[in-house]
């Protein structure tokens, strides 16, 4: 009787069962929304432009590689755009790296007048959309003479407060003795930061690369201001170039933005349980 009773109770009830498969289904309906477009754009990549246009939710039919062969070609400067977009991210992901790790560093650890206000506005900065520094930013940029050249989209964005925020709340969290044992040898704190805390820091601040490198990467709208020559644009506001006024070839749009979704689905592969342990970490510890 007693091991009947035990048998029951570790039975799985009829709610719990019900409650995990409606969670099961709302998940399966969540995943096909997000993955249903990436298919139909990668489907539609292999379509000729008149299988695309009559028959856009279909197979393709014939199996084409049209669109491939049109962008490598040459008639559209596809790799230079993917060049400039991958140096101007990893130029501004280094520049982001060495402003935000040494302003959280002294957020988090030095003592001066002003602190708190100083984060406090930095912080603040995050509250404002973005699109409000268009306009200061480009005549900054226009009188510094760096319109159409590569300085335009790495040094503007190169100071943001989300990386000094995210920064500053991993140093928070790292034990104070390791840095006062060292200033105890004789280390100073420029010392200290380069040989103890950033290798502490490594999972944060590859944490903030990625991210760091993909929101540059996925930039469109400063780059279409601040770039004016076809050879000089990145890829995002290059493939916009592909449209045309009246007609616009969507295979060869779609290939496109394959080639430019590959690295970053790569790059959120390879990292996303980092990106998501480091955020948990230092939410935690701040």
């Amino acid at each position: 009787m007693t091991a009947t009773v035990a048998d029951v109770r570790r039975r799985p009830s009829t709610r719990r069962i019900t409650a995990r498969a409606v969670l099961y289904a709302l998940l399966i309906v969540l995943a096909l929304i997000v993955v249903l477009p990436l298919v139909w754009m990668v489907l539609t990549s292999f379509k000729t432009d008149a299988d695309a246009i009559r028959h856009p939710y279909s197979l393709p039919s014939p199996f084409s590689l049209d669109a491939y062969r049109n962008l490598a070609s040459g008639q559209q400067p596809i790799l230079r755009w993917l060049w400039n977009s991958f140096s101007a991210a990893a130029i501004q992901t280094i520049l982001i790296l060495v402003t935000a790790s040494m302003g959280a560093y002294a957020l988090a650890r030095m003592e001066f007048a002003g602190k708190k206000v100083v984060f406090g506005l930095i912080i603040s900065t995050l509250l404002v959309p973005p699109v409000v520094f268009l306009i200061p930013n480009y005549l900054i940029v226009q009188n510094l003479g760096w319109l159409d050249t590569i300085l335009a989209i790495t040094v503007p964005g190169a100071a943001g407060a989300f990386g000094i925020f995210f920064l500053r709340q991993f140093f928070v969290g790292l034990p104070l003795e390791i840095e006062e044992a060292a200033r105890i040898d004789g280390a100073g704190d420029f010392r200290i930061f380069v040989q103890i805390v950033l290798p502490l820091a490594r999972p944060a601040l590859a944490t903030l690369a990625v991210l760091s490198f993909l929101n540059n990467w996925n930039d469109f709208l400063w780059p279409v201001y601040v770039l004016l020559s076809p050879e000089h644009m990145t890829l995002q506001p290059g493939l916009s170039m592909l449209q045309g006024a009246y007609r616009t070839h969507f295979a060869i749009v779609m290939a496109g933005a394959v080639i430019a979704s590959v690295p970053v689905l790569a790059v959120f592969a390879v990292a996303q349980r980092q990106i998501v342990d480091s955020v948990t970490g230092a939410a935690v510890k701040g």
